[in-house]
């Protein structure tokens, strides 16, 4: 005997209850978070917005016309910019190399890797300091140029943009691609190697196979440490700021400077929504050029 079977018309109102049933539960389920979020991000951000469009007598523009014609804004968002647009494809290529070889297994492998990532346990503001030992006029470096009979060099000279660049680059470069390695590292985990030996069968060289089958598989672990190291690329502060002083400003240096130094929490309020709005700019990008095929 054939079993009953319920008819579409009474199926459908049954699904309908089910997932009813099931909305406001999972509501339920993720309303601590949503509350958590809204007082630890959201609360502090309104505040932040209010801090730099309200004064006395109300809303005002005031703070962010400040903002705008200081000598250093300019300047600090010329310097920020340009860190990024250099040091974030540095560091890729660097913890991508890395990696790999990581993931070819020689010799000495996990003390390869441990070495790599001890920049991660050093701070922001130690690292600078580390580096400055080493550029400042009688640091490690001047002091092995004397050692080899050259004359020692002005790394940090205040009039010399390009060395003060560079020196911030280099402790960033040093400090931070640790990072992204361990984020590789575990996305190169998560590959099978039964790809890349199928595309060598097939004649692929080692450049294709990388450029075809890992790096299109690796896009996740690429995408969220793309996001994260951009985002705390804009936050680069302690580094410069141990390096140069003030001779080379940051948005974030300029945050600290009108909070602590001028002592105007407005100007640093608006200063500070101009790196959260580069920031979720530059995440919005990021997650539309480097979503999936099939989520596009």
């Amino acid at each position: 005997m054939a079993a009953p079977t319920l008819d579409r018309d009474t199926e459908a109102p049954a699904r309908r209850t089910r997932r009813a049933r099931k909305g406001p539960s999972g509501l339920l389920l993720i309303a601590p978070s949503l509350v958590f979020m809204a007082l630890l991000f959201g609360w502090p951000m309104v505040q932040g917005v209010l801090l730099a469009f309200r004064g006395d007598q109300g809303f005002t523009l005031e703070f962010a016309q400040r903002m705008v014609t200081d000598a250093n804004f300019w300047p600090a968002v010329r310097n920020t910019l340009l860190l990024i647009v250099v040091l974030i494809p540095v560091q890729f290529a660097f913890a991508i190399a890395m990696a790999l070889l990581l993931r070819a297994k020689p010799r000495l492998a996990n003390v390869y890797f441990f070495v790599w990532a001890i920049p991660l346990a050093v701070s922001d503001l130690a690292a600078g300091l580390v580096w400055l030992a080493v550029l400042t006029d009688r640091g490690y470096l001047n002091s092995l140029l004397v050692s080899l009979g050259l004359p020692p060099v002005a790394w940090l000279a205040f009039d010399n943009w390009t060395s003060l660049f560079l020196a911030v680059l280099i402790a960033e470069l040093w400090r931070a691609t640790s990072l992204v390695l361990v984020i590789v590292v575990a996305g190169l985990q998560g590959i099978p190697r039964d790809y890349e030996e199928a595309a060598a069968v097939f004649g692929a060289s080692p450049w294709q196979r990388l450029w075809r089958v890992i790096l299109p598989l690796l896009r996740p672990s690429l995408q969220v440490a793309l996001i994260l190291r951009t985002i705390l690329a804009f936050q680069t502060f302690a580094v410069a700021r141990a390096l140069t002083g003030e001779n080379f400003p940051v948005l974030v240096g300029e945050t600290y400077r009108w909070y602590v130094t001028l002592q105007d929490p407005g100007v640093a309020a608006a200063l500070a929504l101009v790196v959260l709005v580069l920031s979720m700019v530059t995440s919005v990008i990021y997650l539309r050029t480097l979503r999936s095929e099939d989520a596009r």
